[in-house]
């Protein structure tokens, strides 16, 4: 199991789709660039899925803060704590450029996209 001390709090999300990079890019910024994004895809994000996540994992995006993995609709509350929390630390980006196409970013994918925001919802705790 990998050590999760120097990369939480991080946001695990589908880094091949538009909407959620740019989802992941505000949550980012409101944040202060104190969290660390992981895209679903890259190296770090598919050994996370393997360690900590399960076969739900590329259904939703996922907070996670070291002790809980929260995903879609769960991960809500956790992450507003964690953006109004004032701690110093510094995050990090391991986001492969968004691969997408012009399908991803029409008004049907937008949709469903937000609509598994809201009716996704898990927690898995982290030993």
């Amino acid at each position: 199991m990998m050590d999760l001390q120097g990369v939480v709090p991080l946001i695990i999300y589908d880094n091949r789709c538009y909407l959620c990079t740019k989802f992941a890019k505000i949550i980012d910024f409101v944040a202060g660039k104190r969290l660390t994004l992981v895209g679903h895809y890259t190296d770090l994000g598919e050994e996370l899925r393997g360690q900590i996540l399960d076969s739900s994992a590329l259904e939703m995006f996922w907070f996670v803060d070291g002790k809980t993995a929260y995903g879609g609709r769960a991960a809500i509350i956790p992450l507003m704590s964690s953006i109004i929390r004032h701690d110093k630390s510094q995050g990090r980006s391991t986001a492969d450029k968004e691969s997408c196409d012009m399908e991803c970013k029409t008004a049907k994918a937008v949709f469903l996209r937000s609509a598994s925001l809201l009716s996704h919802s898990k927690k898995i705790r982290i030993a």
